[in-house]
């Protein structure tokens, strides 16, 4: 049986990708899904039982360590293995850096979706070694590339990218594959839920959410990319323009993002 814990799975990617995974693998799967809210974790996990899988829920804060550990114990002592680690919870945020009076908000923007991920990687390690099994990082686009009003957010996603990737090559030899995946504008209300100046929900995306990827297509990328144990997952064509234009025309990439907060602020 393959076991895959995926956090932030109450809602959004994370819950499409436990419904892909189950509706993929049946019987033979187990999901341990892992969130703060355990009334849409039931239900995610409801749809996944009746697919096949077998379903482990846990009410988890991966913005403390303890329960990160926890997560992971919890897995290991109900199937006795792990082979496939998704680091999917996140919050986001929008936000000019001159419009913030407190800095509180941007450290516990980083506990929930750098540290998460880190403490969540780390308990579960040396069961990923034991089973040469995958690890996957659901980062951003705003990993790859500044975005002007995304600071915070910018900053957390920049180091889940960097340690990801030095991760991945301490691996190299140990069976174990290290994907990333880069979402740029998914249709989901990460953004809606997410910080805004004063560090309370935002109530509004402040993106250009006009052709939005679909929930349904960016999780099909990320379960298919696992199976792969591709390296890097960018989803758009965009988002892969804009990852080389950076290299080559840092200034035009400057030029178009500063375009395109403009025209948001004008709307």
């Amino acid at each position: 049986m393959k076991v895959i814990v995926i956090t932030g799975a109450s809602d959004g990617i994370g819950a499409e990708l436990a419904r892909q995974w189950a509706a993929r693998d049946r019987a033979e799967l187990a999901l341990v899904l892992a969130a703060r809210s355990v009334d849409k974790l039931e239900a995610v996990a409801q749809g996944c039982r009746a697919s096949g899988a077998q379903v482990l829920v846990q009410r988890r804060d991966v913005s403390l360590q303890a329960d990160c550990r926890a997560l992971i114990d919890a897995a290991v002592n109900a199937y006795g293995r792990i082979d496939t680690l998704v680091n999917n919870a996140g919050m986001s945020a929008h936000a000019n850096f001159d419009e913030v009076t407190d800095l509180a908000w941007y450290e516990t923007l980083m506990r929930i979706n750098h540290w998460g991920s880190v403490w969540c990687t780390h308990a579960a390690l040396p069961h990923l070694k034991a089973s040469r099994g995958r690890i996957v990082a659901v980062a951003s686009l705003a990993g790859l590339v500044g975005v002007p009003g995304r600071t915070a957010y910018c900053g957390t996603k920049f180091a889940m990218t960097g340690f990801f990737e030095a991760l991945r090559v301490e691996l190299h030899g140990a069976g174990v594959s290290v994907t990333i995946a880069y979402p740029g504008v998914v249709a989901t209300a990460i953004r809606r839920h997410g910080f805004g100046p004063d560090g309370r929900p935002a109530g509004k995306s402040g993106l250009d959410e006009q052709g939005a990827m679909s929930v349904e297509e960016c999780a099909r990328l990320i379960v298919d990319g696992t199976e792969a144990r591709r390296r890097d997952i960018v989803m758009s064509a965009k988002g892969k323009l804009g990852r080389w234009m950076k290299l080559i025309a840092p200034r035009m990439v400057d030029r178009m993002a500063l375009k395109a907060l403009n025209r948001h602020g004008a709307a």
